[in-house]
Parts: structure tokens; C-alpha cells; sequence
């Protein structure tokens, strides 16, 4: 089914996580640590512009608090946590060394053109625009999946890591118009503890070694297997 054949909702909600995948290619291609943040944020109120979105087109209030939810931890609370953990460590000035950017980029474009293809069954389904939907999603999730495995900042990772479940929620409140209402709750709840045990890990790890470099770490562990 072509955008031309969807309601005008349906092409804002394609629209809106379609910007929510572009926020994802953004996420990947920073060296900045602050700037990651910047568009881990924008990527969450991506998000929750499609939930409030979904809630008006099917008419699932509930889905209105799952908005305003993601807003206030994935767009305002965590980044601000991290913006303040990264000041905290001195780190608002560091520039990561990205090798090969050009094929980072290009590993996330086939991780899409791979998702699209996986998805493919779901349109002989007739199911409208859930196969446009459910291809991003996992776009969204491997690419977050990919940052964690190029990335050598641990914040970087955990970003990285944050965005997988912004994907997994986006498929969740999307193709499926909304998890109960309790679950999206625990689902919130977790991810915000998450946020506040990775800060204190990396406060404890960062005053241990004065790092939090993938490959220091590493490093460490190999001098105390040799020891």
C-alpha cells in the first residue's frame, strides 16, 4: 500500500517515524557526546509525538499518558541526567575518534534496507501502513544495536542502548495502538531506574580509572588475566 492510499493520520504518524529514524542515523554519526544527547532527546519527543498521535487517530486515551510519559523521561528527564553526569565528568568537550564514519553510515542504511525486507510478509497481510511502522521500528532497534557495538564511549553505548527501546516501544504503541496501561508504566519506571543506575556506575567507574573508554576498560582486564 502506497502513502497516497493512507489517511491523512496514518501519513502523519509513517512521517513522524520516519523523523524518529533519521533522529537514530543522527545518534550514530555524532562525535560529541552532548550532541548524542541532543539527539537522543529529540529522537524520544519523535516518539512521543507518534504516541499522542496514535491515541487522536484510535481514540485510546490512555495513550495520551503514555505520550506525555515519554516526553518527560526520553526527551526532558534522562537527558538532562546525562548532560549533568557528562558535566560532572568533565566530558561535555570530548570528541570520540570514529573510524570509518562513511561505513558506519553505510552499515546503518543496510541495516534498514534489511528491516524492510524482513518485513515485507506483513504487506501481503493487507495491513496498511503496520508494515512501514514495524520496518522503521526494527531500523530504530538495529541501529541502536549497532551503536552499541561501534561506539568505545560507555555513554555512547548506553545511548545507544536507550534508542533500542525507544524502536521496541515505537512498534509497541504503533502497530499495536498501546500496550496496557500498567505495563507502559512499568516499562517507564524501568527504563528510568535504568538511567539513574547507569549514572551511578559511571560515576564510580570514571573515579576508578579516570575513563570510560570501551577500550581502556578492556585493557584492564587483560593486564589482570596476565597478572
Amino acid at each position: 500500500m502506497n502513502m497516497g492510499q493512507l489517511s491523512l493520520l496514518e501519513q502523519g504518524i509513517a512521517v513522524l517515524a520516519a523523523l524518529v529514524l533519521f533522529t537514530s542515523f543522527a545518534l550514530l554519526a555524532q562525535s560529541r557526546l552532548t550532541s548524542a544527547i541532543h539527539s537522543f532527546a529529540w529522537q524520544g519527543a519523535g516518539v512521543a509525538l507518534v504516541t499522542a498521535l496514535v491515541a487522536f487517530s484510535s481514540h485510546t486515551p490512555h495513550l495520551y499518558l503514555s505520550a506525555v510519559l515519554t516526553l518527560g523521561l526520553k526527551s526532558l528527564l534522562i537527558p538532562w541526567m546525562l548532560h549533568r553526569l557528562v558535566r560532572q565528568l568533565n566530558m561535555e568537550r570530548l570528541v570520540e575518534n570514529i573510524t570509518h564514519p562513511a561505513l558506519l553510515l553505510l552499515t546503518g542504511a543496510a541495516l534498514v534496507i534489511f528491516s524492510y525486507w524482513v518485513s515485507l510478509p506483513i504487506e501481503k497481510l493487507g495491513l496498511g501502513n503496520t508494515r512501514n511502522i514495524v520496518a522503521i521500528s526494527l531500523s530504530v532497534v538495529l541501529l541502536g544495536l549497532w551503536m552499541m557495538v561501534s561506539r568505545r564511549q560507555v555513554i555512547a553505548q548506553v545511548l545507544g542502548f536507550m534508542s533500542m527501546e525507544n524502536g521496541l516501544f515505537l512498534a509497541a504503541v504503533a502497530s499495536t495502538r498501546g500496550m496496557p496501561l500498567v505495563v507502559e508504566l512499568g516499562v517507564a519506571f524501568d527504563v528510568l531506574v535504568a538511567a539513574v543506575l547507569f549514572g551511578i556506575f559511571f560515576f564510580h567507574i570514571s573515579e576508578s580509572i579516570e575513563s570510560l573508554d570501551v577500550d581502556r576498560l578492556n585493557r584492564l582486564s587483560e593486564r589482570e588475566e596476565s597478572a
